[in-house]
């Protein structure tokens, strides 16, 4: 394999998934930019270089297939891959009865099997790299919050970036979980004062993906200073 390092986000085309991307093109990685619409991602592949540094896949993580697909363009476009960083989800409105049954079900399969998806069709290829699993959980994957089956989303995540760095433990691989406080992203529909900004989160991605080797930072727990949950 040769080349620039290639970094792959689901959930690229806003918010923390953008940001990350952007600061990976400032260190030099190649992109591979995934979410479920097509025009946001194609206009950041072009601001991150085009063809040549930055590709776009519209792609739904709910669907195996897609996931498969999404890999497999990385490989043909850039013939490796380095980070695969599952970060697409979106979250619900808390209390049990406030929500639709259908909403629910979306984001289920996006936050949990959407993830788990990415992840296991990134990792044969990130075996021949000694690559990097990322996964975005949440401070809500921490602490319960009343009435959040988003929450319980989260609390799955945390425990599947654990088993995912058991099960690779001794192939190389390495596994982060990025657990966010309030960041001012598409995400919440009212933004405040006192939240983080997607860079934030960004910064500490890129800080886990460029220990040496032999440092696999586990997760990085990021609140605003100001956050009391």
């Amino acid at each position: 394999m040769s080349g620039d390092p290639v970094f792959l986000i689901t959930g690229a085309s806003t918010g923390i998934g953008a940001a990350t991307a952007r600061q990976a093109a400032q260190a030099g990685f190649r992109l591979v930019l995934a979410a479920r619409g097509a025009d946001k991602l194609e206009a950041l592949a072009a601001e991150l270089g085009g063809p040549d540094r930055a590709l776009a896949v519209p792609t739904d993580v709910t669907e195996w297939e897609q996931n498969v697909v999404l890999v497999d363009a990385a490989l043909q476009r850039f013939g490796r891959l380095d980070v695969a960083f599952a970060n697409a989800g979106f979250g619900a409105a808390r209390g049990w009865l406030n929500e639709t049954p259908e909403h629910w079900r979306e984001m289920v399969l996006t936050n949990v099997l959407g993830a788990a998806y990415t992840v296991r069709a990134a990792i044969p290829a990130l075996t021949e790299s000694s690559g990097h699993v990322l996964m975005t959980g949440s401070v809500a994957g921490r602490r319960v919050i009343p009435g959040s089956l988003y929450s319980a989303t989260k609390w799955a995540v945390t425990a599947m970036s654990e088993a995912v760095r058991a099960d690779l433990n001794g192939t190389g691989i390495r596994t982060t979980l990025i657990s966010p406080g309030q960041v001012d992203t598409p995400f919440f529909d009212n933004p405040g004062e006192g939240r983080l900004e997607p860079d934030d989160i960004a910064r500490a991605v890129l800080y886990a993906v460029s220990q040496p080797p032999h440092v696999d930072v586990n997760e990085l727990l990021i609140r605003p200073t100001a956050q009391e949950m």
